[in-house]
Protein backbone atom coordinates (compact mmCIF):
# COMPACT_ATOMS: atom_id res chain seq x y z
CA UNK A 1 0.00 0.00 0.00
CA UNK A 2 2.74 2.27 0.94
CA UNK A 3 4.18 2.09 -2.71
CA UNK A 4 0.94 2.47 -4.26
CA UNK A 5 0.39 5.73 -2.57
CA UNK A 6 3.94 7.10 -2.86
CA UNK A 7 2.98 5.80 -6.89
CA UNK A 8 -0.24 8.08 -6.97
CA UNK A 9 1.60 10.64 -5.74
CA UNK A 10 4.54 10.49 -8.39
CA UNK A 11 1.79 9.61 -10.81
CA UNK A 12 0.14 12.92 -10.06
CA UNK A 13 2.79 15.24 -9.77
CA UNK A 14 3.94 13.99 -12.95
CA UNK A 15 0.69 14.80 -14.56
CA UNK A 16 1.03 18.30 -12.74
CA UNK A 17 4.42 18.98 -14.15
CA UNK A 18 3.49 17.77 -17.81
CA UNK A 19 0.64 19.71 -17.93
CA UNK A 20 2.43 23.12 -16.65
CA UNK A 21 4.90 22.42 -18.92
CA UNK A 22 2.26 21.78 -22.05
CA UNK A 23 0.89 24.73 -20.97
CA UNK A 24 3.79 26.69 -20.95
CA UNK A 25 4.64 25.36 -24.89
CA UNK A 26 1.54 25.95 -25.76
CA UNK A 27 1.52 29.57 -24.43
CA UNK A 28 5.06 30.16 -26.25
CA UNK A 29 3.59 29.06 -29.19
CA UNK A 30 0.46 31.04 -29.48
CA UNK A 31 2.14 34.51 -28.80
CA UNK A 32 3.67 34.75 -32.01
CA UNK A 33 1.09 33.71 -34.04
CA UNK A 34 -1.39 36.55 -32.19
CA UNK A 35 1.50 39.34 -32.79
CA UNK A 36 0.93 38.12 -36.31
CA UNK A 37 -2.56 38.23 -36.60
CA UNK A 38 -2.28 41.76 -35.26
CA UNK A 39 0.00 42.46 -37.77
CA UNK A 40 -1.70 41.67 -40.72
CA UNK A 41 -5.22 43.18 -39.76
CA UNK A 42 -3.31 46.13 -39.39
CA UNK A 43 -1.98 45.46 -42.99
CA UNK A 44 -5.49 45.03 -43.71
CA UNK A 45 -6.87 48.61 -42.27
CA UNK A 46 -3.60 50.19 -44.06
CA UNK A 47 -4.96 48.76 -47.70
CA UNK A 48 -8.34 49.73 -46.93
CA UNK A 49 -7.47 53.00 -46.25
CA UNK A 50 -6.48 53.16 -50.20
CA UNK A 51 -9.93 54.53 -50.97
CA UNK A 52 -9.86 57.14 -48.92
CA UNK A 53 -6.51 58.16 -50.94
CA UNK A 54 -3.61 56.82 -49.10
CA UNK A 55 -0.51 56.14 -51.19
CA UNK A 56 1.71 57.46 -48.56
CA UNK A 57 1.95 55.90 -45.72
CA UNK A 58 4.53 53.33 -44.74
CA UNK A 59 3.49 49.76 -43.89
CA UNK A 60 2.69 49.50 -39.84
CA UNK A 61 5.01 49.47 -37.54
CA UNK A 62 3.44 45.67 -36.29
CA UNK A 63 4.05 44.52 -39.61
CA UNK A 64 7.52 46.01 -39.83
CA UNK A 65 8.23 44.21 -36.67
CA UNK A 66 6.94 40.99 -37.29
CA UNK A 67 7.22 40.85 -40.87
CA UNK A 68 10.01 43.10 -42.04
CA UNK A 69 10.32 41.26 -45.53
CA UNK A 70 6.55 41.94 -46.01
CA UNK A 71 6.59 45.49 -44.63
CA UNK A 72 9.82 46.56 -47.33
CA UNK A 73 7.35 44.54 -50.04
CA UNK A 74 4.12 46.77 -49.16
CA UNK A 75 6.30 49.85 -49.41
CA UNK A 76 8.24 48.88 -52.64
CA UNK A 77 4.38 48.15 -53.92
CA UNK A 78 3.01 51.50 -53.35
CA UNK A 79 5.63 53.28 -54.09
CA UNK A 80 5.80 51.58 -57.56
CA UNK A 81 1.42 52.38 -57.77
CA UNK A 82 2.26 56.11 -56.94
CA UNK A 83 5.06 56.15 -59.61
CA UNK A 84 2.56 54.40 -62.50
CA UNK A 85 0.01 57.45 -61.26
CA UNK A 86 1.97 60.40 -61.37
CA UNK A 87 3.18 59.00 -65.10
CA UNK A 88 -0.44 58.54 -66.41
CA UNK A 89 -0.97 62.00 -64.86
CA UNK A 90 1.96 63.62 -67.19
CA UNK A 91 0.85 61.47 -70.27
CA UNK A 92 -2.47 62.96 -69.65
CA UNK A 93 -1.59 66.44 -69.08
CA UNK A 94 1.51 66.59 -71.66
CA UNK A 95 2.44 66.16 -75.20
CA UNK A 96 4.67 63.00 -75.40
CA UNK A 97 6.34 64.18 -78.48
CA UNK A 98 7.27 67.69 -77.60
CA UNK A 99 6.69 67.53 -74.05
CA UNK A 100 4.45 70.71 -74.23
CA UNK A 101 1.32 71.12 -72.09
CA UNK A 102 -1.76 69.14 -74.09
CA UNK A 103 -5.06 70.71 -74.88
CA UNK A 104 -6.31 69.72 -71.42
CA UNK A 105 -3.57 71.06 -69.65
CA UNK A 106 -3.66 74.07 -71.29
CA UNK A 107 -7.20 74.89 -71.17
CA UNK A 108 -6.77 74.47 -67.30
CA UNK A 109 -4.02 76.47 -66.41
CA UNK A 110 -4.86 79.31 -68.79
CA UNK A 111 -8.16 79.58 -67.37
CA UNK A 112 -5.87 80.11 -64.09
CA UNK A 113 -3.85 82.79 -65.66
CA UNK A 114 -6.95 84.53 -66.81
CA UNK A 115 -9.18 84.80 -63.75
CA UNK A 116 -5.19 85.59 -61.96
CA UNK A 117 -4.31 88.83 -64.51
CA UNK A 118 -8.37 90.02 -64.27
CA UNK A 119 -8.51 93.10 -65.44
CA UNK A 120 -5.37 92.89 -67.60
CA UNK A 121 -5.32 92.95 -71.61
CA UNK A 122 -4.28 89.03 -72.52
CA UNK A 123 -3.34 87.56 -75.60
CA UNK A 124 -3.76 84.43 -77.44
CA UNK A 125 -2.11 83.12 -80.34
CA UNK A 126 -2.88 79.74 -82.31
CA UNK A 127 0.04 78.71 -85.00
CA UNK A 128 -0.64 76.21 -87.13
CA UNK A 129 2.20 74.75 -89.28
CA UNK A 130 2.29 74.91 -93.45
CA UNK A 131 2.95 72.11 -95.73
CA UNK A 132 3.45 69.76 -92.65
CA UNK A 133 1.80 67.09 -94.09
CA UNK A 134 4.19 67.00 -97.05
CA UNK A 135 6.96 66.09 -94.24
CA UNK A 136 4.86 63.57 -93.31
CA UNK A 137 4.47 61.64 -96.45
CA UNK A 138 7.57 62.38 -97.81
CA UNK A 139 9.91 61.09 -94.42
CA UNK A 140 7.41 59.45 -92.71
CA UNK A 141 5.71 60.09 -89.35
CA UNK A 142 9.01 59.63 -86.67
CA UNK A 143 10.67 62.46 -88.58
CA UNK A 144 7.59 64.40 -88.63
CA UNK A 145 7.29 63.94 -84.82
CA UNK A 146 11.28 65.26 -84.74
CA UNK A 147 10.25 68.17 -86.66
CA UNK A 148 7.49 69.06 -84.26
CA UNK A 149 10.20 68.87 -81.22
CA UNK A 150 12.26 71.20 -83.36
CA UNK A 151 9.15 73.40 -83.23
CA UNK A 152 8.34 73.49 -79.85
CA UNK A 153 12.03 74.69 -79.20
CA UNK A 154 12.04 77.44 -81.55
CA UNK A 155 8.64 79.00 -80.22
CA UNK A 156 10.51 78.09 -76.75
CA UNK A 157 13.34 80.50 -78.14
CA UNK A 158 10.98 83.49 -79.10
CA UNK A 159 8.94 83.28 -75.77
CA UNK A 160 11.97 83.14 -73.64
CA UNK A 161 13.71 86.17 -75.91
CA UNK A 162 10.65 88.56 -75.82
CA UNK A 163 9.97 88.04 -72.13
CA UNK A 164 12.87 86.38 -70.14
CA UNK A 165 12.59 84.67 -66.86
CA UNK A 166 11.59 87.74 -64.61
CA UNK A 167 7.83 87.69 -65.19
CA UNK A 168 5.89 86.16 -62.28
CA UNK A 169 3.27 85.10 -64.81
CA UNK A 170 4.75 83.51 -68.17
CA UNK A 171 3.26 82.82 -71.17
CA UNK A 172 1.71 79.89 -71.74
CA UNK A 173 2.94 77.39 -74.67
CA UNK A 174 0.83 74.09 -75.82
CA UNK A 175 0.70 71.43 -78.38
CA UNK A 176 -2.73 71.20 -79.35
CA UNK A 177 -2.76 68.22 -81.53
CA UNK A 178 -1.08 67.18 -84.50
CA UNK A 179 0.34 70.21 -86.30
CA UNK A 180 -1.42 72.78 -84.18
CA UNK A 181 0.70 74.68 -80.86
CA UNK A 182 -1.04 77.64 -79.41
CA UNK A 183 0.62 80.47 -77.02
CA UNK A 184 -1.81 82.65 -73.81
CA UNK A 185 0.15 85.87 -72.67
CA UNK A 186 -1.23 87.10 -69.57
CA UNK A 187 -0.59 90.02 -69.77
CA UNK A 188 0.19 92.31 -72.97
CA UNK A 189 1.21 95.94 -73.44
CA UNK A 190 -0.26 96.07 -76.49
CA UNK A 191 -2.22 94.39 -80.02
CA UNK A 192 1.13 95.78 -81.80
CA UNK A 193 3.54 93.89 -79.22
CA UNK A 194 1.68 90.42 -79.86
CA UNK A 195 1.60 91.38 -83.69
CA UNK A 196 5.41 91.98 -83.50
CA UNK A 197 5.77 88.55 -81.63
CA UNK A 198 3.58 87.00 -84.12
CA UNK A 199 5.84 88.03 -86.78
CA UNK A 200 8.65 86.99 -84.71
CA UNK A 201 7.40 83.41 -85.00
CA UNK A 202 6.67 83.14 -88.07
CA UNK A 203 10.05 84.20 -89.06
CA UNK A 204 11.28 81.48 -86.84
CA UNK A 205 9.50 78.95 -88.42
CA UNK A 206 9.84 79.96 -91.68
CA UNK A 207 13.74 79.09 -90.93
CA UNK A 208 14.85 75.82 -92.91
CA UNK A 209 15.22 73.15 -90.37
CA UNK A 210 17.69 70.13 -91.31
CA UNK A 211 15.87 66.95 -90.69
CA UNK A 212 18.36 63.92 -91.09
CA UNK A 213 20.21 65.28 -93.91
CA UNK A 214 17.25 67.05 -95.50
CA UNK A 215 16.90 70.82 -95.42
CA UNK A 216 12.62 71.25 -94.98
CA UNK A 217 10.90 74.36 -95.48
CA UNK A 218 7.43 74.90 -93.56
CA UNK A 219 5.80 78.13 -92.51
CA UNK A 220 3.59 78.86 -89.78
CA UNK A 221 -0.39 80.53 -90.40
CA UNK A 222 -0.65 82.64 -87.03
CA UNK A 223 -4.16 83.62 -85.55
CA UNK A 224 -4.09 86.54 -83.04
CA UNK A 225 -6.73 87.28 -80.53
CA UNK A 226 -6.92 89.89 -77.48
CA UNK A 227 -8.80 90.26 -74.48
CA UNK A 228 -11.26 91.62 -74.09
CA UNK A 229 -11.15 93.00 -77.18
CA UNK A 230 -12.38 89.75 -79.05
CA UNK A 231 -13.42 87.31 -75.51
CA UNK A 232 -13.29 87.20 -72.15
CA UNK A 233 -13.00 83.87 -72.07
CA UNK A 234 -10.47 81.17 -72.80
CA UNK A 235 -13.13 79.28 -75.19
CA UNK A 236 -13.83 82.38 -76.66
CA UNK A 237 -10.40 83.43 -77.54
CA UNK A 238 -9.05 79.95 -78.76
CA UNK A 239 -12.54 80.43 -81.18
CA UNK A 240 -11.89 83.99 -82.51
CA UNK A 241 -7.32 83.02 -82.25
CA UNK A 242 -8.69 79.70 -84.72
CA UNK A 243 -10.72 81.96 -86.68
CA UNK A 244 -7.89 84.46 -87.61
CA UNK A 245 -5.22 81.48 -87.96
CA UNK A 246 -7.62 80.05 -91.07
CA UNK A 247 -7.54 83.66 -92.65
CA UNK A 248 -3.89 84.05 -92.20
CA UNK A 249 -3.91 80.27 -93.81
CA UNK A 250 -6.07 81.39 -96.40
CA UNK A 251 -4.02 84.14 -97.52
CA UNK A 252 -1.13 82.20 -98.49
CA UNK A 253 0.18 80.81 -94.82
CA UNK A 254 3.64 82.42 -93.37
CA UNK A 255 2.04 85.18 -91.94
CA UNK A 256 -0.44 86.54 -88.80
CA UNK A 257 -3.48 87.60 -88.49
CA UNK A 258 -5.48 89.84 -85.76
CA UNK A 259 -8.94 88.77 -85.25
CA UNK A 260 -11.44 91.47 -85.68
CA UNK A 261 -15.38 92.30 -86.54
CA UNK A 262 -15.05 91.43 -90.23
CA UNK A 263 -13.56 88.39 -89.77
CA UNK A 264 -16.04 87.38 -87.05
CA UNK A 265 -19.06 88.56 -89.82
CA UNK A 266 -17.50 86.47 -92.40
CA UNK A 267 -17.05 83.41 -89.98
CA UNK A 268 -20.88 84.14 -88.74
CA UNK A 269 -21.66 83.88 -92.57
CA UNK A 270 -20.16 80.90 -93.49
CA UNK A 271 -21.93 78.92 -90.08
CA UNK A 272 -25.43 80.10 -91.48
CA UNK A 273 -24.22 79.46 -94.89
CA UNK A 274 -23.03 75.44 -93.74
CA UNK A 275 -26.81 75.38 -91.78
CA UNK A 276 -28.91 76.12 -94.65
CA UNK A 277 -26.99 74.35 -97.31
CA UNK A 278 -27.67 70.90 -95.06
CA UNK A 279 -31.59 72.10 -95.97
CA UNK A 280 -31.02 73.74 -99.66
CA UNK A 281 -31.28 70.27 -101.38
CA UNK A 282 -34.20 68.92 -99.72
CA UNK A 283 -35.88 72.09 -100.36
CA UNK A 284 -35.00 72.46 -104.02
CA UNK A 285 -33.44 76.14 -103.64
CA UNK A 286 -31.07 75.18 -106.17
CA UNK A 287 -31.79 75.98 -109.86
CA UNK A 288 -29.33 75.88 -113.38
CA UNK A 289 -28.69 78.88 -115.73
CA UNK A 290 -27.34 77.89 -119.22
CA UNK A 291 -24.25 79.89 -120.75
CA UNK A 292 -23.70 79.38 -124.69
CA UNK A 293 -20.30 78.53 -126.00
CA UNK A 294 -19.73 79.48 -129.15
CA UNK A 295 -17.18 78.32 -131.77
CA UNK A 296 -14.27 80.89 -133.02
CA UNK A 297 -14.19 79.06 -136.30
CA UNK A 298 -17.55 78.39 -137.66
CA UNK A 299 -19.62 80.59 -135.22
CA UNK A 300 -22.11 78.30 -134.28
CA UNK A 301 -23.44 77.37 -130.59
CA UNK A 302 -20.85 74.26 -129.81
CA UNK A 303 -22.63 73.52 -126.77
CA UNK A 304 -23.54 75.26 -123.28
CA UNK A 305 -22.10 75.36 -119.81
CA UNK A 306 -24.96 74.56 -116.96
CA UNK A 307 -24.43 77.03 -114.08
CA UNK A 308 -25.09 76.25 -110.37
CA UNK A 309 -27.06 78.81 -108.44
CA UNK A 310 -28.73 79.06 -105.54
CA UNK A 311 -32.19 80.82 -104.54
CA UNK A 312 -31.08 81.61 -100.77
CA UNK A 313 -34.97 82.33 -98.91
CA UNK A 314 -33.25 85.19 -97.37
CA UNK A 315 -30.08 86.85 -99.70
CA UNK A 316 -31.96 85.76 -103.01
CA UNK A 317 -29.79 84.43 -105.55
CA UNK A 318 -26.35 83.46 -104.77
CA UNK A 319 -23.60 82.69 -106.94
CA UNK A 320 -21.36 79.73 -107.01
CA UNK A 321 -18.03 81.59 -105.63
CA UNK A 322 -20.10 82.89 -102.14
CA UNK A 323 -20.99 78.66 -101.21
CA UNK A 324 -19.23 76.10 -103.25
CA UNK A 325 -16.22 76.78 -101.45
CA UNK A 326 -18.47 76.20 -98.06
CA UNK A 327 -19.75 73.18 -99.84
CA UNK A 328 -16.56 71.30 -100.77
CA UNK A 329 -14.76 72.11 -96.83
CA UNK A 330 -18.51 70.56 -95.30
CA UNK A 331 -19.15 67.33 -97.66
CA UNK A 332 -22.74 68.95 -98.56
CA UNK A 333 -20.98 68.95 -102.07
CA UNK A 334 -21.98 65.48 -102.66
CA UNK A 335 -25.40 66.27 -102.35
CA UNK A 336 -25.18 69.10 -104.64
CA UNK A 337 -23.38 67.49 -107.02
CA UNK A 338 -26.21 64.47 -107.00
CA UNK A 339 -28.23 67.16 -107.78
CA UNK A 340 -26.59 68.85 -110.91
CA UNK A 341 -26.16 65.48 -112.58
CA UNK A 342 -29.84 64.24 -111.87
CA UNK A 343 -30.84 68.08 -112.91
CA UNK A 344 -28.99 68.08 -116.00
CA UNK A 345 -30.23 64.33 -117.02
CA UNK A 346 -33.41 65.69 -116.77
CA UNK A 347 -32.98 68.42 -118.61
CA UNK A 348 -30.89 66.90 -121.77
CA UNK A 349 -33.50 64.07 -121.61
CA UNK A 350 -36.47 66.50 -121.91
CA UNK A 351 -34.59 68.24 -125.00
CA UNK A 352 -33.99 65.37 -126.58
CA UNK A 353 -37.56 64.39 -126.51
CA UNK A 354 -37.94 67.87 -128.17
CA UNK A 355 -35.52 66.93 -130.95
CA UNK A 356 -32.67 69.50 -129.39
CA UNK A 357 -29.31 68.35 -129.76
CA UNK A 358 -26.83 70.20 -127.59
CA UNK A 359 -24.48 69.38 -125.78
CA UNK A 360 -24.07 70.49 -121.93
CA UNK A 361 -21.37 70.36 -120.04
CA UNK A 362 -20.88 70.62 -115.90
CA UNK A 363 -18.65 70.62 -113.36
CA UNK A 364 -17.78 67.79 -111.11
CA UNK A 365 -15.96 68.31 -107.73
CA UNK A 366 -13.34 66.66 -106.16
CA UNK A 367 -15.25 65.10 -103.75
CA UNK A 368 -17.74 63.71 -106.05
CA UNK A 369 -15.16 61.60 -107.40
CA UNK A 370 -13.51 59.81 -103.99
CA UNK A 371 -17.09 57.90 -103.79
CA UNK A 372 -16.67 54.58 -105.06
CA UNK A 373 -20.47 54.43 -106.43
CA UNK A 374 -20.03 57.84 -108.08
CA UNK A 375 -19.24 57.13 -111.99
CA UNK A 376 -22.23 54.22 -111.62
CA UNK A 377 -24.45 56.69 -110.50
CA UNK A 378 -24.06 59.27 -112.99
CA UNK A 379 -24.08 56.79 -115.62
CA UNK A 380 -27.61 54.98 -114.14
CA UNK A 381 -28.71 59.29 -113.59
CA UNK A 382 -28.24 59.56 -117.97
CA UNK A 383 -29.47 56.26 -118.74
CA UNK A 384 -32.53 56.45 -116.76
CA UNK A 385 -33.21 59.65 -119.03
CA UNK A 386 -32.26 57.60 -122.20
CA UNK A 387 -29.21 60.71 -122.82
CA UNK A 388 -26.40 59.13 -125.15
CA UNK A 389 -23.19 60.34 -122.81
CA UNK A 390 -22.40 62.21 -126.23
CA UNK A 391 -24.31 64.72 -125.09
CA UNK A 392 -22.73 64.85 -121.93
CA UNK A 393 -19.59 67.12 -121.21
CA UNK A 394 -17.67 66.67 -117.49
CA UNK A 395 -15.45 69.39 -116.18
CA UNK A 396 -12.66 68.62 -113.73
CA UNK A 397 -11.00 71.60 -112.09
CA UNK A 398 -7.12 71.66 -112.63
CA UNK A 399 -6.22 70.43 -109.33
CA UNK A 400 -8.70 67.64 -109.38
CA UNK A 401 -7.41 66.63 -112.59
CA UNK A 402 -4.03 66.72 -111.60
CA UNK A 403 -4.49 64.02 -108.40
CA UNK A 404 -7.29 61.88 -109.23
CA UNK A 405 -5.96 57.96 -108.82
CA UNK A 406 -5.23 56.02 -111.73
CA UNK A 407 -8.60 54.02 -110.94
CA UNK A 408 -10.30 56.88 -111.33
CA UNK A 409 -8.52 57.87 -114.60
CA UNK A 410 -10.01 54.68 -115.89
CA UNK A 411 -13.61 55.33 -114.97
CA UNK A 412 -13.02 58.68 -117.41
CA UNK A 413 -11.66 56.97 -119.88
CA UNK A 414 -14.47 54.76 -119.75
CA UNK A 415 -16.85 57.47 -120.02
CA UNK A 416 -14.69 59.34 -122.97
CA UNK A 417 -14.85 55.56 -124.54
CA UNK A 418 -18.01 55.76 -124.64
CA UNK A 419 -18.92 59.17 -125.72
CA UNK A 420 -18.29 61.61 -122.73
CA UNK A 421 -16.67 64.74 -123.54
CA UNK A 422 -14.54 65.29 -120.91
CA UNK A 423 -12.42 68.82 -119.85
CA UNK A 424 -10.31 70.53 -117.35
CA UNK A 425 -11.84 73.70 -116.05
CA UNK A 426 -9.84 77.17 -115.29
CA UNK A 427 -6.67 75.59 -116.33
CA UNK A 428 -3.68 78.04 -115.03
CA UNK A 429 -4.77 78.16 -111.62
CA UNK A 430 -2.91 75.66 -110.33
CA UNK A 431 0.41 73.65 -110.09
CA UNK A 432 -0.33 71.59 -113.83
CA UNK A 433 1.46 68.29 -114.38
CA UNK A 434 2.05 68.51 -118.12
CA UNK A 435 2.69 64.60 -117.83
CA UNK A 436 -0.72 64.10 -116.69
CA UNK A 437 -1.61 66.59 -119.50
CA UNK A 438 -0.56 63.51 -121.81
CA UNK A 439 -1.97 60.83 -120.15
CA UNK A 440 -5.19 62.00 -119.14
CA UNK A 441 -8.52 60.81 -121.18
CA UNK A 442 -9.25 64.56 -122.35
CA UNK A 443 -10.94 66.35 -125.27
CA UNK A 444 -11.01 70.24 -123.85
CA UNK A 445 -9.12 72.42 -122.01
CA UNK A 446 -10.73 75.73 -120.65
CA UNK A 447 -8.40 78.35 -120.04
CA UNK A 448 -9.09 80.47 -116.74
CA UNK A 449 -10.20 83.98 -116.93
CA UNK A 450 -7.40 85.13 -114.93
CA UNK A 451 -5.30 84.58 -118.32
CA UNK A 452 -7.08 86.39 -120.42
CA UNK A 453 -8.08 89.20 -118.36
CA UNK A 454 -6.04 91.50 -119.46
CA UNK A 455 -4.47 89.84 -123.32
CA UNK A 456 -6.11 93.04 -124.75
CA UNK A 457 -3.27 95.57 -122.91
CA UNK A 458 -0.55 93.49 -121.72
CA UNK A 459 1.99 91.82 -124.20
CA UNK A 460 3.24 89.34 -121.52
CA UNK A 461 -0.54 88.49 -120.81
CA UNK A 462 -0.46 87.44 -124.71
CA UNK A 463 2.64 85.85 -124.81
CA UNK A 464 1.49 83.34 -121.68
CA UNK A 465 -2.04 82.54 -122.96
CA UNK A 466 -0.13 81.96 -126.46
CA UNK A 467 2.59 79.94 -124.96
CA UNK A 468 -0.30 77.81 -123.07
CA UNK A 469 -2.68 77.67 -126.05
CA UNK A 470 0.39 75.75 -127.79
CA UNK A 471 0.94 73.26 -125.20
CA UNK A 472 -2.86 72.80 -124.94
CA UNK A 473 -2.95 71.95 -128.81
CA UNK A 474 0.33 69.94 -128.42
CA UNK A 475 -1.50 67.24 -126.29
CA UNK A 476 -4.02 67.46 -128.98
CA UNK A 477 -6.92 69.05 -126.98
CA UNK A 478 -9.34 71.91 -127.66
CA UNK A 479 -9.08 75.26 -126.43
CA UNK A 480 -12.19 77.19 -124.65
CA UNK A 481 -11.60 80.51 -123.55
CA UNK A 482 -14.22 81.53 -120.48
CA UNK A 483 -15.14 85.28 -119.06
CA UNK A 484 -14.62 86.75 -122.76
CA UNK A 485 -16.54 90.24 -122.04
CA UNK A 486 -15.31 91.97 -125.41
CA UNK A 487 -14.98 91.48 -128.95
CA UNK A 488 -11.54 92.74 -128.80
CA UNK A 489 -10.63 89.64 -126.57
CA UNK A 490 -12.03 86.90 -128.90
CA UNK A 491 -10.39 88.07 -131.81
CA UNK A 492 -6.79 88.12 -129.94
CA UNK A 493 -8.21 84.39 -128.85
CA UNK A 494 -8.78 83.60 -132.47
CA UNK A 495 -6.03 84.77 -133.86
CA UNK A 496 -3.72 82.70 -131.47
CA UNK A 497 -5.68 79.54 -132.42
CA UNK A 498 -8.53 79.40 -129.43
CA UNK A 499 -11.52 77.47 -130.98
CA UNK A 500 -14.13 78.16 -128.66
CA UNK A 501 -15.48 81.03 -126.33
CA UNK A 502 -17.73 81.76 -123.16
CA UNK A 503 -18.83 85.17 -122.09
CA UNK A 504 -21.20 87.75 -121.67
CA UNK A 505 -19.12 89.28 -125.02
CA UNK A 506 -21.95 86.68 -126.80
CA UNK A 507 -24.59 85.91 -124.28
CA UNK A 508 -24.85 86.33 -120.46
CA UNK A 509 -26.22 82.84 -118.38
CA UNK A 510 -29.71 82.12 -119.10
CA UNK A 511 -32.76 80.38 -116.67
CA UNK A 512 -33.78 77.30 -119.51
CA UNK A 513 -36.85 79.09 -121.70
CA UNK A 514 -34.47 82.56 -122.25
CA UNK A 515 -31.99 79.71 -124.03
CA UNK A 516 -33.97 77.78 -125.52
CA UNK A 517 -35.38 80.79 -127.49
CA UNK A 518 -31.81 82.16 -127.64
CA UNK A 519 -30.89 79.47 -129.58
CA UNK A 520 -33.63 79.19 -131.76
CA UNK A 521 -33.47 82.88 -132.64
CA UNK A 522 -29.41 83.30 -133.08
CA UNK A 523 -28.40 84.04 -136.06
CA UNK A 524 -24.84 82.06 -136.56
CA UNK A 525 -23.65 84.47 -139.39
CA UNK A 526 -24.24 87.56 -136.88
CA UNK A 527 -23.14 85.68 -133.75
CA UNK A 528 -19.48 84.62 -135.44
CA UNK A 529 -16.80 86.85 -134.83
CA UNK A 530 -15.09 88.60 -137.97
Amino acid sequence: MLYITELNEKVVASIVAGAFCLLISYIASERPNSESARALAALGDRLLAVEDGDLVSPAPPSLQKTMPKLAAAVDTLFAEVRASIENAHALGMYDPVTSLPNRLHFRSEADKLLSEAEGSRSAMLFVDLDRFKSVNDSLGHARGDQLLIMVANRLRVVVTAEFGEALQRRPLLARLAGDEFTLFFPEIQSSADVERIARRIALAIAEPFELCGHSVDIGASIGVSICPDHGSSIESLMRAADIAMYCAKSLGGGQHCLFDEQLAAEHQDKIETERALTEAVQRDEFLLTFQPQLSLVTGEIAGAEALLRWNHPRDGLRMPDTFIPIAEKTGVISDIGDWVITEVASVLGSWSREGISRRLAFNVSPRQVERADFFSRLRQSFGDQQVPLSMVELEFTESAAMEVSKAVLVEIGALRADGATISIDDFGTGYSNIARLRTMPLDRVKLDPSLIADIEHCARARVVVQAVIQLIHGVGCEIVAEAVETVAQADILRTMGCQAVQGYVFAHPMYEDEFLDWIVNANPGSRSVA
